[in-house]
């Protein structure tokens, strides 16, 4: 399934990336994060010091992703990296020094290496800006329909979408503290009957035609029909005008299409969650 450990693992990668450190393999990350996920369910304690109560990581930690973890039927290169502006590294990575790495390693670290056989998936990692308001604005989206493990996929699409998606310009340091993270891992690739061969909000789309002696294709993720409020039709029409479709609108049922539905697995966090668990590994060093 999706989690959000692999979340946080997304941007970790990228943000050792941005910083130019060495991040932390998915399973470190998935073994701190499920310590850290036991250490909030704790009760909350209190010392006295000069007098005055100090709440420690039971209450300060209270992470929202905790209860944001959602699996449901959802919504390709080399990583890049990108060069920040030294005042955005310098106010950015305080928090996220080589030291934390290390200790965090260290100290908290217990993983013996004896896992199982690494899972494989098709995953797509998509990136949004959050505004103080909590709007969601696209910021990356890439993936591949190839079944990657999961160590090596996460990581590198991670990158790939922060830095290679040619909508936009590179993700960079000062805009981390703004984004959010969502991967989806996909699934039951079936094909479809007709264009038409395939629910909404269950369902992703990859299509392929003709047309004018080229061939086009495309994708939609599970979730981006439902949160466009689109109509089956109208999501066929956006998907192949995507894809480079340059035709009227009322003729698309004049393209052959062929069209494969899927399902998937998604999990969300925000910055947020990955600050709070990164510096709950620093208090706990």
């Amino acid at each position: 399934m999706a989690t959000i450990a692999q979340c946080i693992y997304c941007f970790e990668s990228l943000a050792a990336s941005l910083e130019k450190r060495t991040g932390l393999t998915l399973p470190e990350v998935e073994d701190l994060w499920a310590k850290y996920d036991a250490a909030l369910e704790q009760p909350e304690e209190t010392n006295q010091l000069d007098g005055e109560a100090v709440e420690r990581s039971g209450k300060l930690l209270q992470s929202p992703a905790m209860s944001r973890l959602q699996v449901q039927s959802p919504a390709s290169g080399s990583s890049a990296s990108s060069t920040p502006s030294q005042n955005s590294a310098s106010s950015s990575t305080s928090a996220f020094s080589n030291n934390t790495v290390s200790s965090s390693k260290t100290s908290l670290f217990s993983f013996d290496g004896n896992t199982p056989k690494e899972e494989e998936h098709p995953v797509y990692i998509t990136w949004n800006i959050l505004s103080s308001k909590g709007h969601k604005s696209l910021r990356g989206c890439i993936g591949t329909f190839e079944p990657q493990p999961l160590s090596e996929g996460l990581r590198e699409y991670a990158l790939i979408s922060a830095f290679q998606d040619h909508r936009f310009n590179q993700i960079s340091l000062r805009e981390l503290p703004s984004l959010s993270a969502t991967v989806t891992l996909l699934q039951n690739f079936t094909p479809c009957v007709n264009a038409m061969d395939w629910e909404l909000g269950k369902h992703g789309l990859r299509i392929h035609f003709n047309y004018k002696g080229r061939r086009y294709g495309a994708t939609y993720l599970p979730d981006v029909a439902a949160e466009q409020g689109w109509t089956k039709e109208e999501t066929i029409v956006s998907l192949m005008k995507k894809a480079g479709w340059t035709g009227k609108e009322k003729d698309w049922k004049n393209v052959d299409l062929s069209c494969v539905k899927y399902e998937g697995l998604r999990a969300d966090a925000d910055y947020v969650d990955y600050k709070e668990w990164r510096d709950w590994i620093k208090q706990e060093d």
